[in-house]
């Protein structure tokens, strides 16, 4: 009988856009793979699939229905493996499968940026740690994906059984690349954009976490002193349309595109000049990472997952959160100077670690790590990791 193996997330989109080549592998190896999420949207790489009644907010009383139907699941199903992802999908399902943990079953959790970190409100420290501290003794390996989260994970005695660090989701350098002049001249004027705009690319939910908001109070200064700024918002969000009366209450028809979801992201930041994030808080930030391997000079707040990619003054600048003046200043930099805008390349520095192959060789070896492949030395797989809690026991 083939071993299964179970993907569990909040939502599809969540595995369908970051971890379908993880599910591919676990096919590749001769298992059967399950995926259990909300919504409906086919997940090509599961044999099976399960929508589950689970809710984003911990206080939806829909999340009972969801924690049931995941013990339901994994009672039936027997899994070898059960890997989470998602706050509310690594609460439910880490509760459901406590029974079968004892059974040998290996539960594993990807946090994707805990909602406790420096400079977080109280509320979330109060909330979420000691959720998360308590739920880390029914975790074979906790998965960390900054450098933030791992130390503090590590600092403050979470009881995972393993706790590691990997580089993300990884990127696909080879859609995410630069390309030469003469291509974006012509990507511009197939998107019907201006040989002489300075096009500035954000591409994130439309959120108050995502922070939209700062970027176009800052256009509306910088469009006194770059006439021909050009702000690209790629996405969608609850602050959509709270975020385009602004930009028209700023002046800012000309100057702010809001171009809804995008399925061509290498093109668009191909005819960009800068990337910039103005977000609050953050995991690891894939926006960053295919900005950069787009060739792009990032503007960055400094938070969490954006310290990990970007080198202040190396491949783009880092600001203090709510600091117009130095955002502004950063933006202004890179107008006056097309070579500083070229120097600021860091599409090298994530070679090494950021690449969706990379990231898989190092989930293959947590994956080993929790009995995958037969015949494998558990300690050998393990070394490929310079960054690891030891295994108890």
């Amino acid at each position: 009988m083939l071993k299964k193996v179970l993907f569990c997330a909040t939502v599809v989109s969540h595995l369908n856009q970051f971890h379908t080549p993880y599910m591919r592998w676990f096919k590749q190896q001769g298992w059967e793979v399950h995926a259990a999420a909300f919504g409906e949207t086919p997940i090509p790489d599961a044999d099976c699939q399960f929508s589950l009644s689970i809710e984003r907010s911990p206080f939806r009383w829909n999340n009972l229905k969801a924690y049931k139907e995941l013990a339901d699941l994994i009672k039936r199903h027997g899994y070898h493996v059960v890997h989470c992802h998602t706050p509310m999908g690594g609460v439910l399902t880490r509760l459901a499968a406590r029974q079968a943990r004892r059974s040998g079953t290996k539960v594993l959790y990807t946090a994707h940026g805990f909602h406790f970190f420096d400079g977080a409100p109280i509320v979330n420290w109060l909330l979420y740690y000691p959720a998360e501290k308590l739920l880390s003794r029914w975790t074979d390996c906790l998965i960390t994906i900054n450098e933030e989260d791992y130390l503090r994970a590590i600092r403050r005695g979470f009881k995972a059984q393993s706790i590691v660090h990997v580089h993300g989701v990884g990127v696909d350098f080879g859609r995410f690349k630069p390309v030469d002049p003469r291509e974006k001249q012509q990507l511009r004027r197939e998107h019907h954009i201006g040989q002489d705009r300075f096009v500035l690319i954000y591409a994130a939910e439309l959120s108050k976490r995502k922070n939209q908001g700062f970027l176009l109070q800052a256009a509306a200064n910088l469009k006194r002193r770059i006439p021909e700024l050009l702000v690209l918002l790629a996405g969608q969000g609850d602050l959509e349309t709270p975020y385009k009366r602004l930009a028209q209450r700023l002046g800012l028809t000309g100057n702010v595109v809001f171009l809804g979801q995008r399925k061509d992201m290498p093109a668009l930041y191909a005819l960009a000049d800068v990337a910039v994030t103005t977000s609050r808080q953050e995991g690891l930030p894939v926006n960053v990472m295919e900005a950069l391997a787009s060739g792009l000079p990032m503007i960055a707040t400094e938070v969490r997952g954006n310290r990990d990619l970007v080198e202040d003054g190396i491949n783009g600048y880092l600001v203090r959160p709510g600091d117009t003046e130095a955002f502004e200043q950063r933006v202004w930099e890179l107008y006056a100077s097309a070579k500083l805008r070229k120097k600021l390349n860091g599409r090298d520095r994530l070679l090494g670690k950021y690449t969706v192959a990379r990231v898989l060789e190092e989930m293959t070896s947590v994956y080993r790590a929790a009995g995958v492949s037969e015949g494998e030395d558990e300690a050998g797989d393990l070394a490929v990791y310079g960054r690891r809690k030891e295994l108890k026991g």
